[in-house]
């Protein structure tokens, strides 16, 4: 970026804009759900991803809580989207932005639709206490020849907030994923399951050490983290229906076709993943897109329920 493009320094301060049915929320202690944008601008195909995000903010509010999607639109961050601003996110080219892109984007006025560090961050800074998304990044597989790991897993580490997901994208290294995160000391606690969910899938088949059973349980986590000021996030891994999976079967068979694809072509790095998650959707006919969504659906009104427990 040129000098030209960067805004006076003096007018970049606290940017952050919280709608006003957000923040009115927030002073009257009525539970918000954080939603990131990510999924709507670069995980859905138009025009179903404005049905989509619309219908993940009425479930929401079907839940008892209040929707705050989260974006930088113009170099402001908002937390809470009105409509014009949400069909913006559907419709627009946006840039995806992390954590670690949110100072030149504020500062050269960038849109963009921000991923899970990007959103827990925001978040978490504007004072919401919960998110939910559909999986998380992790470590990638052959880490220790790649030194690949998401940005998602130290931002965790260090902001206190809920995340509600499917476990992480089952095309990473999970156990590796797993033993990164007891490393940080994020706690991941199952709800209703003691096995990792596989994001697409209900089970990685790896165990997690704590499960809660009901919205109450997991706030009451969450209260006791919170009065212990570890720092770090919780997350609650949520598994999408069995009756909604992808077929295990053909999980396994499209993701190693990938992988083998991968190396053949040479891809590596930052472009393993959208490879691998174009890869599945073009190969599954779709499937692997529906069982994400379904697992999206079944974090949102998860997380509003915890919201209104909390």
């Amino acid at each position: 970026m040129s000098c030209d493009d960067v805004r006076d320094a003096r007018e970049i301060t606290d940017a952050t804009e919280i709608s006003k049915e957000v923040r009115t929320a927030l002073e009257e202690g009525r539970p918000v759900v954080a939603l990131e944008s990510t999924i709507i601008s670069h995980g859905l195909p138009r025009p179903r991803n404005l049905r989509v995000a619309q219908e993940l903010e009425q479930l929401v509010r079907a839940g008892g809580a209040v929707p705050a999607t989260i974006a930088v639109l113009d170099g402001r961050p908002r937390v809470g989207l009105d409509k014009g601003q949400l069909e913006r996110v559907a419709h627009d080219e946006l840039r995806k932005l992390g954590h670690r892109d949110l100072p030149m984007a504020l500062a050269t006025g960038v849109s963009g639709a921000t991923t899970v560090s990007a959103t827990a961050f925001l978040a978490e800074r504007a004072g919401l206490r919960v998110f939910a998304t559909g999986g998380l990044g992790g470590v990638h597989r052959e880490w220790d020849r790649t030194q690949d790991e998401s940005a998602d897993l130290r931002l965790l580490a260090t902001t206190p907030i809920a995340v509600v997901c499917a476990g992480v994208k089952s095309i990473l290294d999970v156990p590796a994923t797993l033993q990164r995160l007891e490393t940080l000391g994020v706690p991941v606690v199952g709800y209703g399951t003691d096995r990792f969910p596989g994001f697409y899938l209900s089970s990685s088949g790896e165990p997690v050490d704590w499960t809660v059973r009901t919205p109450r349980e997991a706030a009451d986590v969450l209260r006791a983290h919170r009065s212990l000021a570890l720092g770090s996030a919780v997350i609650v891994a949520n598994p999408v229906p069995e009756a909604e999976q992808l077929d295990p079967r053909l999980h396994d068979e499209v993701l190693a076709s990938g992988l083998a694809a991968c190396r053949a072509q040479g891809i590596t790095g930052q472009a393993v993943t959208p490879f691998l998650l174009a890869h599945l959707v073009e190969h599954t006919q779709g499937a692997s897109l529906e069982a994400n969504v379904a697992a999206v659906r079944g974090n949102v009104r998860l997380a509003a329920e915890i919201a209104a427990a909390l």
